[in-house]
């Protein structure tokens, strides 16, 4: 995976109206579509501290500062939070029918099949399931 693909295809589904800047509103949606909540004060801090010269709006450099000015710890914790999102209940591993669901939620419409194949290209050990430590060499690796 190309990190800066990853950076891009994730700046362009916050930017709802597709203008190539992050409205505050636009990110505040955004991470609270996958389960957080924050303040648009907050939201208004960070893209401010990223970005004065754009007035209030994050572009993709921005952007991709915010993505990489974590430490190792947050964006571990940042993982093991987004693996709970697709992970299905009970089993600690993310399944075909779990991502499948997940996907639905952020508007990607996917069969089953097509979640089998993507989940193959990680499974590492063949159990048609992804674990935490496959999960983690897929998104960082």
């Amino acid at each position: 995976m190309n990190k800066c693909t990853d950076y891009e295809r994730i700046f362009n589904r916050f930017d709802e109206d597709g203008d190539g800047k992050i409205s505050t509103l636009e990110l505040q949606r955004c991470v609270g579509s996958i389960g957080s909540k924050l303040a648009l004060e907050d939201v208004k801090l960070v893209v401010d501290s990223l970005c004065s010269d754009q007035g209030g709006l994050l572009g993709l450099d921005g952007f991709v500062g915010l993505m990489e000015s974590k430490d190792e710890e947050e964006k571990m914790e940042d993982l093991r939070k987004t693996f709970g999102m697709y992970e299905m209940e009970g089993c600690e591993c993310i399944t075909p029918k779990s991502l499948k669901r997940m996907l639905s939620r952020l508007g990607e419409s996917r069969s089953v099949d097509e979640c089998v194949v993507m989940i193959n290209q990680f499974d590492l050990n063949g159990d048609g399931v992804l674990s935490f430590d496959e999960f983690e060499l897929m998104m960082l690796g």
